[in-house]
């Protein structure tokens, strides 16, 4: 199998360690996203339009980052 950058990946043969290796990656693309989130609010950028490029509602986008 490959990831989407052409890499080789195999499949951990521990679902359990499998899934956990996903938790992980979620939690630092949560980190990710909320840095880029902050700087394109501080660079002048919409809730709407952050919204548009996250594929998510105005609403969905204000809610998880506006109190942060």
């Amino acid at each position: 199998m490959k990831t989407a950058e052409g890499a080789a990946y195999e499949p951990a043969d521990d679902p359990l360690a499998a899934l956990g290796a996903i938790a992980k990656r979620r939690r630092e693309l949560d980190v990710e996203e909320y840095h880029h989130v902050l700087r394109a609010r501080e660079a002048g950028a919409s809730w709407q339009g952050i919204a548009a490029v996250l594929g998510v509602s105005k609403q969905a986008v204000h809610k998880k980052f506006h109190r942060r």
